[in-house]
């Protein structure tokens, strides 16, 4: 884990702790690897309340009752998909914080209209929910390291508004 987001992970943790909130994650194309990069602060369990990994539509539908007809007009890369996960997540778990990613890390399964590197985050908190897109290059470790720092990074944002 490259210092960034371990710095990001430990800065979130005294954020939340100030705040008396917790966090949940609904991941896809980062594979739980936001929450391996929580869970790597002593004392998580303070402030992280658990993780979705929902990588196929199915367990998107399944866990996190994600629209098979949004799945099926949208796909599952794109804004509506990543806010009702974070909002699902938010729900189901109970915490006052969510961080949602669904992306394409490659090397395939990216298109002329979603490439490859593609990955759409949205932070809930009590103040409503953020959404934005980004466009990472490089290999698939490089597409998924990159969007565990934006999800940490732009969540402390969120949380220390």
């Amino acid at each position: 884990m490259n210092s960034k987001i371990s710095e990001y992970s430990n800065q979130l943790g005294l954020s939340l702790l100030e705040h008396s909130a917790t966090v949940v994650t609904a991941e896809s194309c980062t594979g739980g690897g936001i929450a391996s990069a929580i869970t790597d602060v002593a004392g998580s369990s303070k402030w992280f309340h658990c993780g979705y990994v929902t990588y196929s539509n199915h367990s998107k539908m399944r866990d996190l009752g994600i629209s098979p007809v949004l799945l099926n007009d949208k796909g599952a890369v794109c804004e509506e998909v990543v806010i009702e996960m974070a909002k699902s997540a938010a729900r189901l778990s109970g915490a006052n914080f969510s961080i949602a990613t669904s992306g394409i890390a490659g090397p395939g399964g990216g298109s002329a209209i979603k490439p490859v590197g593609t990955v759409w985050f949205a932070w809930l908190g009590p103040l409503g929910v953020r959404s934005k897109k980004h466009q990472f290059s490089g290999d698939r470790y490089a597409v998924r390291e990159q969007s565990i720092e934006v999800a940490l990074k732009e969540m402390l944002q969120h949380v220390s508004q």
